[in-house]
């Protein structure tokens, strides 16, 4: 089956790998985010009109699961995926039951799905329905750093950050990640990682042209 591209994209795919941009909505403001800049990536357009309700994202995830061996999916877009947490588990658990192979499913978050979901064991419930990996946008060695470049949406955002880190360890493959840019000591960034036992990735900043 050909799979093709539309415009305001909640499935997408670059190169061999399956994107899920389930919402928009995202509690950090970063500066350097890709969707301050872009419309999209890959000739997709992932600024969303609205929150695609849980149907259509089945229904369009059902067209191209099965159409070709992909290495992974992942929940990754234009904005957190844990700001939708009961969507985002939904979707993970249809995949388990309507992929023909094993296959990899990976969370791409900012690590704030505790303080967005309180009282919820978010890391249980995604091991849970079936989620394999996550990679945290770390983003700094410390709080301050992280609140200037970042600009979370509510205070001790940081501090959550890590908690997710340690809750998600147990449970999961973990990554925090950095991106490489004037701001941010990557040194540090990555000794806070490795404090946390958890693997470390530099992403590169693409830097915005206007």
């Amino acid at each position: 089956m050909a799979v093709t591209k539309k415009e305001n994209s909640t499935v997408y795919w670059l190169e061999n790998k399956l994107y899920l941009n389930i919402t928009n909505r995202c509690s950090n403001c970063c500066f350097f985010c890709l969707r301050n800049f872009k419309r999209g990536v890959g000739g997709f357009n992932l600024k969303l009109l609205s929150e695609p309700a849980l149907e259509q994202i089945l229904d369009e995830l059902a067209k191209v699961l099965n159409s070709r061996q992909w290495d992974e999916v992942v929940f990754c877009g234009f904005g957190e995926p844990t700001e939708r947490l009961d969507v985002l588990l939904e979707v993970s658990k249809w995949i388990r039951q309507h992929h023909a192979r094993p296959i990899t499913i990976r969370v791409n978050t900012n690590g704030h799905g505790y303080a967005l979901n309180p009282e919820r064991d978010v890391a249980a419930e995604m091991k849970a329905a079936g989620i394999d990996k996550v990679s945290v946008s770390l983003n700094a060695g410390d709080s301050e750093t992280y609140s200037e470049i970042c600009r979370p949406t509510f205070v001790k955002a940081y501090d959550s950050v890590i908690d997710f880190i340690r809750k998600s360890k147990p449970l999961m493959q973990v990554e925090a990640s950095a991106v490489r840019m004037p701001e941010v000591d990557i040194a540090k960034a990555q000794a806070v990682a490795e404090s946390l036992g958890v693997k470390f990735r530099i992403r590169e900043y693409i830097a915005c042209f206007y």
